[in-house]
């Protein structure tokens, strides 16, 4: 059996080909005189959606069905929908033993990845996982409820005005950490501390300790498109902070290219035996 993580990518590139083909098709259609058809352009993105209080909404509007499609999100790399901040792999600050251990994941292809084997996808991983992510924002309970399509994980991101987090000594590190928002302007700002070290933190295989700080901004800047953008402070792991980010799409039809999108129930299979036949 293949990780459910490699079928998110047969996944993704079954919904891009579904895509992409009609495309084809229809630039390849002749029109009158033997000419190719011109596809029209699509019409522009409209403004982002706000709640009844005025600020952004960060999931669908009322009538609308989908969800945000993160699982092509580059950490890394100028690539795809990746921002031109990023860095590439050579100048993230690692400290040596973390490059080191970074190599040896890169070397084993993913085959020791705890998110293969059931962990929950925690810090950015929980935006690169498959199947899809929405916000439910509930700003009368001060909070902001992130749930992943993979396996069901869920995190809570408190809005309370003049909340701290709890002392290093007085956390107890978990998955998901500790999660703070705020609103500057029409950005979502979320700092998270308190993660422990039992998953990947980022998709790739980049190590983080338990000393992670993670800063994310989330700015929907119209319909179609959040753009995220992350911060790493890890003195354990980082000789300094560094950032990046991408753009995450919007995506109104499921995987199967079928209308009325939403994330679908996943559930991975606790204990499973076969993961060391794992095939990129």
């Amino acid at each position: 059996m293949r990780s459910h993580c490699y079928g998110g990518v047969a996944a993704a590139i079954a919904l891009a080909i579904g895509v992409s083909l009609p495309v084809l098709l229809d630039a390849q259609a002749p029109a009158g005189g033997g000419q190719a058809a011109a596809k029209p352009a699509p019409p522009p993105a409209g403004p982002p959606p706000r709640l009844p209080n005025g600020q952004i909404n960060l999931g669908a509007v009322p009538g609308q069905k989908g969800f945000w499609n993160s699982f092509n999100g580059q950490i890394i790399g100028k690539t795809g929908n990746s921002l031109p901040t990023n860095l590439t792999i050579e100048e993230v600050p690692l400290r040596p033993w973390a490059r080191a251990l970074y190599e040896y994941r890169d070397f084993r292809d993913g085959l020791d990845d705890p998110h293969a084997r059931c962990q929950p996808a925690g810090g950015l991983r929980f935006l690169t996982a498959p199947n899809g992510t929405e916000f439910i924002q509930q700003p009368e309970l001060n909070r902001i409820i992130m749930i992943d399509g993979e396996n069901r994980d869920w995190k809570r991101i408190a809005m309370e005005p003049g909340r701290k987090h709890p002392s290093m000594d007085e956390l107890n590190p978990s998955y998901f950490g500790d999660s703070i928002g705020r609103w500057e302007g029409d950005t979502l700002v979320v700092d998270t501390v308190g993660f422990n070290e039992k998953f990947w933190a980022f998709r790739n295989g980049l190590p983080h300790t338990r000393f992670l700080h993670l800063t994310e901004r989330y700015t929907r800047i119209d319909m179609n498109r959040i753009r995220f953008e992350f911060t790493v402070d890890d003195p354990g792991a980082y000789t300094r902070t560094w950032s990046g980010g991408w753009h995450i799409n919007w995506q109104s039809t499921n995987y199967d290219n079928s209308p009325n999108g939403e994330i679908h129930e996943y559930f991975c299979i606790d204990n499973e035996r076969d993961s060391e036949h794992l095939e990129r």
